[in-house]
């Protein structure tokens, strides 16, 4: 028989498992997130006092955005130890390549092209947010529009632009 502590733990995987995974998947890419989420729902797990737990789903987020940033710590310092034992030996050019350069530059110029697309409210959130680097809240008060509708305008510059660079 199962017990309730088993069942609720089930309830909250099956509730929040997708979107942490797309969370997690954003954050460590596609190869780790799923460690990541196990790890998230292993703390829960073996945490002592799990059942004092207010609100279980935010400490779930909070565990996924913590291992995440100590996944992203972990990687730089693997990078930097890589890269000092890269600089002690006969290494390849860092230097990107011509070709590459040229993919840059048409990538860049479809981007610009997609941008000065895009409808002008849809262009001015998204300057505002890429551009000058605004929360939501702050655009939707400059502007006087709710943040669901600047939540909606930038998803779809988003969309319009990852579809201009592929």
């Amino acid at each position: 028989m199962v017990d309730k502590t088993t069942a609720s733990f089930r309830a909250l995987f099956s509730s929040n498992r997708r979107a942490l995974l797309r969370y997690l998947t954003r954050r460590v890419g596609r190869e780790n997130a799923p460690d990541l989420l196990q790890e998230t729902f292993v703390r829960l797990l073996t945490r002592e006092t799990a059942a004092e737990i207010v609100d279980p789903p935010a400490y779930l987020r909070r565990t996924a955005g913590n291992l995440a940033k100590d996944f992203a710590r972990h990687r730089a310092l693997e990078r930097k130890i890589v890269d000092a034992d890269a600089d002690s030996c006969d290494a390849a050019s860092e230097e990107p390549s011509a070709e590459h350069l040229v993919e840059d530059a048409q990538r860049r110029a479809r981007l610009a092209k997609a941008v000065a697309a895009l409808p002008p409210r849809c262009r001015e959130i998204f300057e505002m947010r890429v551009g000058q680097n605004m929360s939501q809240r702050d655009i939707a008060a400059t502007l006087g529009i709710s943040r669901k509708t600047v939540e909606q305008h930038f998803r779809l510059a988003m969309e319009r632009c990852r579809t201009a660079i592929k």
